[in-house]
Formats: structure tokens, C-alpha cells, sequence
């Protein structure tokens, strides 16, 4: 075994798996004596939909040394607070998924226990009146938080809605800039060394011959480098998460672009509406057991609300995980290293926590095998509670007018979410083991948006009165309705910080 250090990284696959992998590590390799080349094919091309993002991308562009207004002007991105869910509970119904808590923990007590205390005898109550994100999206409205806010109630985060494409061009500038040294060619056959099967090298179309010591695979569901040529397996999830294809097609602004992303439920799955500086992404993600592809074209295209900027653009995919995604001396990242459907943005979130498993656990040439096992034992807890936070939108339906709903009720799910289901519903509790992509409070919002209340509340709090929970509450909710009304609309938020060149007016 050698404890040499890692001198060639090669990274296999471009689009915006790939050139975050060569923005961060570029970064990560400052000074030593390590060479960084990413092999792409752009005849080949990327899946290139992805444009809502969770607010872990904030700290990740930070990290990267991206000037956050320059990367919003560059990319034409608008602002994000959180996602609203319209038609999922039931027909007519809508609620919304922020980026922040709700209220405050008073006496050490979470409190949504004090929230449903006061909803017991005043069932209007809604969770959404006591979270500044909700507040400021009611009204179209942004305001970035204050790094060190003066009141608890004003801590809140948020995410961007970007142009993908235009994403992976800052990041490739950034990284080819420090020295990532960058080929546009296929790659023809990938050569394992004897006798242990670590790959050594790639032949490419053109000839050249690329070895490394380090392999990142970012080549998308086929997963060249992870399946084709390691075989590590791949665990379907298919029968939880029905959906595996989508339709995705750009059409012309109508409206200001909203600080959100709109999520509706349709027959057959659902849709997304994510509005930019100049367009608006949509798609619908559906369940090819119970719709055609085109028949999903053309509901999609009878929903946009402007002109279409772009053909329909169809893609399959199979929900799961590589049962690996370090083995031997190669790492996968992105879709090669498995997929979860986009209800809650998380692609290019797992993206980034795969960067930083590596970058934790950066290993050299003895490639211990200890911390490879830490590395894949954190992706898969993390693939799984996000499986079951999005497993959970579907399970907690009423809609019963299609197949589709009907088979999402009755399905059964991972023991892992029943369990968290059944200790809400009991007790008022949010479980959480260790930490996840999403927090209590998100779990808390999908929740309340499903009408799914505890029959009890913490017994701690039993000895507060009724009256004393509402004096507090009021409070909150005053504070929280006048800070979203008086902060800046979301456009006028845009053209005055961030708006992109080619807006200005």
C-alpha cells in the first residue's frame, strides 16, 4: 500500500456535476502538486433541465469564491424561498414549503407543539402566518436575511432558480481559469489495472491516452466509469417513487418572476413552474404506467403560460441509488451516482454533499478503504431520508380521481418513514437521527400541508394556559404579516441589485 499523495485527478463528464467537481477541487488543490483534467464530449451533451436549487447552494457558491450578485447576473437566476405545493392534498388545495422555521422554541419546547395547542380551539390557524419565508412569498415579495439577524424570527434562508446551462459556463471559466485542464473528446474505453481492477486509464476517440489516480464519473444515468466498467450495482426504488420520466419545456415570462417554485399536481404526477430573470422552465414528471409521453407533451404544453422558447424535451429515468458511489479509485457524482425526481430540488444539492464526503475524506494512493466505507454509508443515509421526504408528499394524498393517486395512498412504505409518520401523529414530535438535506421544519410544512395534525401535544407545555399560548402567538404573526408586506417586491428586488446585462434597462 502506497500513502503517496493523489497527483491526477481525471473527472469524466462535464455539465454541472462535473464543473462543480473541477471548481471545488481546483479550489481544494491551490498549491499542490496535483493536475485536475475533465474529459467531456459535448456532441454527447448534458440532461441540462435542472434550474431550482435548496439553500445549501448559497454556501457552496461562497466556498468556490462566486460573487453572488455576479453568478445571479451571469446566470439570470431569480431568488428562491421555497416551493408551493397547489392540488397535492386535494383538488383546489395549495400550501407552501419554506426555507425557514416557524416561530420559536419557547422553554427548550419545539413550537409546533404550542401551534397545535392554540389550533385545537382555533382551527383556521395556519401554520404559514408564523414563517417570514411564507410571508414574504405571499406577497411576491424579497428581502435577503441579515447574516446576524436581531430577531430569531427573522433567520431565515433561501436558494436560487437558475439557468443550468449557464451555471456549468461560470464554473467551467472558474475552474479552466486555475488550471483545470479541459478536453472535449468521447471517451472510447476505460483500462483497468491488474490484478485489483482499479481503473489506470482512458483511451479517447482522438487516441490520446489519459491516465489518473483519481476518477470522478459524472457521465450522467449511464455511469460509465461507476456501472459500465466497476459493475457496482444499482438498487431501484421504483416501486415508491412511480415517476420516471419527464417532459421539459422553456416558454416566455407572463409575470414577474415569483420567489418560488409552483409544484401542481396532475393525473398522472405533477409539474414544475420555475420562473428566471428572461424565461420560465417548466416540465412534468409523470409515471410512464399511467401516461404516454405524448399524451404528458401535450398536457404540458396546454399549461404553459407563454410561448414556447424550445421543443418538448422528453427523458426517462429510473428513481434509486448506485449501491456505491466510491468503489476502488473511482467516485460518482451527480446522476451517475443515482436520482431522485426533482420535487424538492435536490439534484444539485447531493451534488455538493458528494463533493464534500470526498473532500472530508480525501484519500491517497492506499485508497483507504475505511474511510471509502464512511463515504458511501453517508450518500446512502442521505439518498434514503430524502426518498422518504419525497415519498412522504405522495403517501399522505386524499386524491383518489386517478390510478395514479389512488396506487401512491395504498402503496407501502420504507419502515424507516412509518415510523416518523406514526410519532408525528401521536405526539407532535419531528424525528431526526442524524443530520439530513431537509429539516424538522420541512418535515413540519409537508405535514400541515397534508392536514396531518398530532393527537397530542409535548406534555411539558400542558400546565401553560390556552391564553398565554395566544398572547404569544399573536405577536409573532403581527411581527411576520408586517415584515412581508413592507419588504421589496421580488422584480423590483432583481433590477435593483442583480438584474442581468441584458434586462437592464
Amino acid at each position: 500500500m502506497s500513502h503517496q499523495p493523489i497527483k491526477k485527478i481525471v473527472i469524466v463528464g462535464g455539465g454541472t456535476a462535473g464543473w462543480m467537481a473541477a471548481a471545488s477541487l481546483s479550489r481544494f488543490g491551490a498549491g499542490k502538486a496535483m493536475s485536475i483534467t475533465l474529459v467531456e464530449s459535448t456532441v454527447i451533451g448534458t440532461v441540462g433541465v435542472g434550474e431550482a436549487t435548496i439553500p445549501s447552494i448559497v454556501h457552496y457558491n461562497h466556498t468556490i469564491g462566486l460573487d453572488e450578485l455576479e453568478f445571479i447576473r451571469a446566470t439570470r437566476a431569480s431568488f428562491k424561498l421555497g416551493i408551493q405545493f397547489e392540488n397535492w392534498h386535494k383538488q383546489g388545495t395549495r400550501f407552501f414549503h419554506p426555507f425557514a422555521d416557524y416561530g420559536v422554541n419557547f422553554n427548550g419546547i419545539e413550537f409546533q407543539h404550542y401551534f397545535y395547542r392554540l389550533k385545537k380551539n382555533h382551527p383556521a390557524e395556519n401554520l404559514h402566518d408564523y414563517s417570514i419565508a411564507c410571508q414574504l412569498a405571499k406577497h411576491n415579495h424579497f428581502a435577503q436575511p441579515r447574516e446576524t439577524p436581531n430577531n430569531p424570527l427573522a433567520d431565515y434562508s433561501y436558494a436560487y432558480h437558475f439557468d443550468a446551462t449557464l451555471y456549468a459556463k461560470v464554473l467551467r471559466e472558474l475552474a479552466i481559469g486555475r488550471g483545470v485542464i479541459h478536453i472535449d473528446e468521447k471517451v472510447e474505453s476505460v483500462h483497468q489495472r491488474e490484478p485489483d481492477g482499479f481503473i489506470e486509464s482512458l483511451l479517447l476517440a482522438n487516441g490520446q491516452i489519459i491516465e489518473g489516480d483519481l476518477f470522478i464519473d459524472c457521465t450522467g444515468f449511464k455511469g460509465m466509469l461507476i456501472e459500465e466498467t466497476l459493475k457496482t450495482g444499482y438498487e431501484n426504488w421504483q416501486d415508491w417513487l412511480l415517476c420516471d420520466a419527464a417532459v421539459a419545456v422553456q416558454c416566455e415570462n407572463t409575470q414577474e418572476p415569483t420567489p418560488y417554485t409552483r409544484v401542481t399536481a396532475l393525473d398522472a404526477g405533477w409539474m414544475w413552474q420555475i420562473p428566471l430573470q428572461h424565461r420560465m422552465g417548466n416540465g412534468y414528471v409523470f409515471s410512464s404506467r399511467f401516461l404516454s409521453k405524448e399524451s404528458a407533451t401535450e398536457t404540458l404544453l396546454g399549461k404553459i403560460t407563454g410561448k414556447p422558447l424550445t421543443t418538448p424535451k422528453p427523458f426517462s429515468f429510473q428513481a434509486g441509488r448506485r449501491k456505491k458511489v466510491w468503489n476502488k479509485n473511482c467516485y460518482a457524482l451527480g446522476l451517475a451516482s443515482g436520482f431522485l425526481e426533482p420535487l424538492e430540488s435536490t439534484s444539485i444539492s447531493l451534488i455538493q454533499t458528494g463533493i464534500t464526503h470526498l473532500l472530508t475524506f480525501f484519500p491517497d494512493m492506499s485508497f483507504d478503504q475505511a474511510m471509502i466505507n464512511e463515504v458511501n454509508r453517508r450518500h446512502q443515509h442521505e439518498m434514503e431520508r430524502i426518498r422518504d421526504f419525497i415519498i412522504l408528499h405522495y403517501k399522505l394524498t386524499q386524491r383518489d380521481d386517478t390510478e395514479f393517486w389512488r396506487y401512491c395512498q395504498a402503496m407501502e412504505i420504507a419502515a424507516s418513514l412509518e415510523h416518523k409518520i406514526e410519532l408525528f401523529k401521536s405526539s407532535g414530535h419531528l424525528l431526526q437521527h442524524e443530520p439530513e438535506a431537509f429539516e424538522k421544519s420541512s418535515w413540519l410544512s409537508i405535514y400541515h400541508g397534508f392536514g396531518v395534525a398530532p393527537t397530542r401535544t409535548d406534555n411539558r407545555i400542558d400546565h401553560v394556559s390556552d391564553g398565554d399560548i395566544a398572547n404569544q402567538l399573536i405577536k409573532i404573526k403581527n411581527v411576520l404579516d408586517q415584515a412581508g408586506r413592507n419588504a421589496m417586491s421580488h422584480g423590483e428586488f432583481i433590477r435593483k441589485h442583480c438584474v442581468a446585462p441584458d434586462f437592464e434597462q
